[in-house]
């Protein structure tokens, strides 16, 4: 059986916008002319010419960045799936305040700004920053049941819709999305299982590095979940309600919101790319202003790459979540840019 679902659900997601597609040629025109072999420049002549699609510019400019930070806990941790207690991610969520997180390290060293939103951690009191947006403190434990009601999985979408259109409005043109949540991974798992068909064995991963023991018992609490929980692999919503988190589902709100803006997008690792592949699946538009960061340790997420069709810029053999990854492919956006307007042309050289 479905969760509950409100009519509201039906006009939910916006529509997408197609890519300037005369820009887009224009922008390879560019690029091919440059005084380098064609292709030399491989994945960042591609994102160079995406983001002129995405923004109509020939040489888009990418000044403003952020990534955003959507906080949740998550009921699942009761049984045992992690190596760190729930409590963490309050002390992340204050640890990102400070400014003192590995997100914000990288985001200080290549000009980014970090917003953090609470949509349902188990804290009673946020510390200042925070973008007070929670649905529930935490969802409930889907081993023996839906994470969240149908209407909890929408208001949470809502929060990541409007973070969207807060970033758009603010000027930001070019926006990660990020997370933090005790137990998330086990969730993505589930969600990437149910949106994909795969194994569970194929999916699970260590997550905050946790040991075989552990490892076990996530597989277990998955495969739970899973058959508990009946989620529908064509319903992407009833999918993160039964199964996923409110920061799962508040990222979905953030990729439809953004890319409905034009707004370019980057994803992190395997809970991000979760959300993404959602997204992709309520509204196939979205994947045209999706960029893949980096490549995660998450076995997961090679397979939902693959469902996306996106390549990672990066292969660092990361796990660490909050947005880091992605914002450790700034530069690379930074560079394309910067290659397109600064380098030379063979015309320049009288060729």
């Amino acid at each position: 059986m479905r969760v509950e679902r409100k009519k509201e659900s039906d006009d939910l997601f916006p529509s997408v916008p197609g890519l300037h597609v005369e820009t887009m040629a224009e922008a390879q025109k560019h690029v091919d002319n440059l005084t380098k072999p064609l292709g030399a420049l491989g994945r960042l002549e591609e994102t160079f010419v995406r983001l002129a699609g995405i923004t109509g510019e020939t040489v888009p400019s990418l000044d403003r960045k952020v990534v955003v930070v959507f906080c949740g806990d998550h009921g699942v941790t009761e049984e045992g799936v992690s190596a760190y207690p729930s409590e963490v991610t309050g002390l992340m969520i204050r640890n990102f305040c400070d400014g003192k997180a590995a997100v914000n390290v990288f985001a200080r060293c290549y000009g980014a700004k970090v917003r953090v939103v609470d949509v349902g951690s188990q804290l009673t009191e946020l510390p200042a920053g925070v973008l007070n947006r929670k649905v529930r403190a935490g969802t409930a434990n889907m081993v023996k049941g839906p994470a969240m009601s149908g209407a909890e999985a929408i208001q949470a979408i809502r929060v990541g819709l409007e973070m969207a259109q807060e970033m758009k409005e603010q000027g930001f043109q070019l926006a990660a999305v990020g997370e933090m949540g005790i137990g998330n991974t086990t969730a993505a798992a589930a969600v990437s299982a149910s949106l994909t068909g795969r194994p569970v064995e194929e999916l699970v991963g260590r997550g905050t590095g946790i040991d075989d023991v552990a490892l076990k018992k996530k597989g277990e609490a998955i495969r739970r979940s899973l058959e508990v929980n009946q989620p529908d692999p064509s319903d992407p919503l009833d999918v993160l309600a039964k199964v996923g988190g409110l920061e799962l589902a508040a990222m979905t709100g953030f990729i439809l919101g953004a890319c409905a803006q034009r707004l370019s997008t980057v994803i992190d690792g395997v809970i991000s790319t979760a959300s993404a592949l959602a997204a992709f699946r309520l509204v196939p538009g979205v994947r045209d202003y999706l960029f893949a960061s980096h490549l995660s340790e998450e076995p997961a997420h090679q397979v939902l790459l693959k469902q996306l069709e996106l390549d990672p810029l990066i292969d660092a053999s990361m796990r660490l979540g909050e947005g880091s990854g992605a914002v450790l492919s700034f530069p690379l956006f930074d560079g394309a840019v910067a290659a397109a307007r600064e380098m030379a042309t063979f015309a320049d050289l009288g060729m």
